[in-house]
């Protein structure tokens, strides 16, 4: 079985930062609320003329620059995403385009804030399977352009963004073992609606904006992660304070560190994306290690683990020895 190796790393944000007071002029809210609530100080939003596969193509292109490698030879694109430019074509084809990667397979991944986690543990599964060979898994999201602005409790929550990996065929591999799974009676607890006027019964917001019962996914989420983290740990043949880097969704700060108090993994050995650039759904995990890289926090060799939550509900992780 050929293992899989994750070799190089890249992220985009949109140029438009966005702080907190900018939501004090459109609903009735404070700097100090959103901060005490969610961690949050600044998000990015796209502008009219710029979307999701704007952001993929400017993640993968400063993957490729910042580690020096040829993507001519890339055989499949992987796209995590909840707001494409449209439905059909998939973002994954669009990038497969714009890059000129002619021997690219090209598929979206459609699992919310797990997306990312969900390509990786794929890519390996590929590779392993001797099908596909070099892989670019990416998070994107617009999420400003799903957003409900009236909505008090969540708009100031998503920003827009993007981060790319490379996963490749190799000897060794720094990938590990997986965990993926679903917890899909809570699909009316986070939602953005399309056709289907309900869900189970419950009838939706046909808004075509992201809708979400906040303390419901809070506590599912730091319930769940908690027991996933041991979980997955163990699958790779390690304790806890064994792994040198946690990466979570990040989705509010008070979830992570909430899930810090119930494990006991150390906050400051958890990396986050939440403050400078808010909830970026499938692309907060890797915004959040590609930080945590650049600015010399991770080291090579470091056990990482990573571990998305989300709409669906669904989750997925992996650990990566960096």
């Amino acid at each position: 079985m050929t293992n899989a190796r994750l070799t190089a790393i890249g992220m985009a944000v949109p140029e438009k930062k966005i702080d907190n007071h900018f939501f004090e002029s459109i609903i009735e809210t404070t700097d100090e609320w959103i901060v005490s609530r969610t961690g949050i100080r600044t998000r990015y939003h796209t502008g009219p003329d710029e979307f999701t596969s704007d952001l993929c193509v400017r993640a993968v292109q400063d993957l490729s620059d910042k580690y020096k490698v040829a993507l001519d030879d890339v055989d499949m694109i992987l796209v995590a995403t909840t707001s494409p430019d449209q439905p059909m074509p998939s973002m994954a084809c669009r990038l497969q385009y714009r890059l000129n990667l002619q021997r690219a397979g090209a598929l979206d991944i459609y699992a919310a804030c797990a997306g990312f986690s969900y390509g990786v543990v794929m890519a390996k599964g590929l590779i392993a399977g001797g099908t596909h060979r070099k892989i670019l898994v990416i998070g994107a999201e617009t999420l400003s352009k799903v957003t409900d602005f009236t909505d008090r409790t969540s708009c100031m929550l998503f920003g827009d963004g993007a981060g790319a990996v490379l996963v490749e065929a190799d000897a060794t591999g720094n990938i590990g073992a997986c965990v993926t799974g679903a917890h899909g009676e809570g699909g009316i607890d986070l939602y953005i609606s399309g056709f289907a006027k309900t869900i189970d019964g419950h009838e939706l917001k046909m808004n075509r904006c992201i809708v979400q019962n906040g303390r419901k996914v809070f506590k599912w989420a730091v319930t769940k992660m908690s027991e996933q983290m041991k979980v997955l740990a163990g699958k790779n043949g390690l304790t806890l304070d064994q792994i040198d880097w946690f990466v979570p969704h990040s989705a509010n700060l008070r979830i992570i560190e909430a899930i810090s108090n119930e494990t006991g993994f150390p906050l400051q050995k958890t990396l986050e994306s939440i403050v400078d650039y808010g909830n970026t759904s499938s692309a907060s995990i890797p915004i959040a290690l590609y930080n945590g890289i650049q600015s010399g926090k991770v080291k090579r060799g470091d056990r990482i683990m990573i571990l998305g939550f989300g709409g669906g509900l669904a989750y997925a992780g992996t650990v990566i020895r960096w």
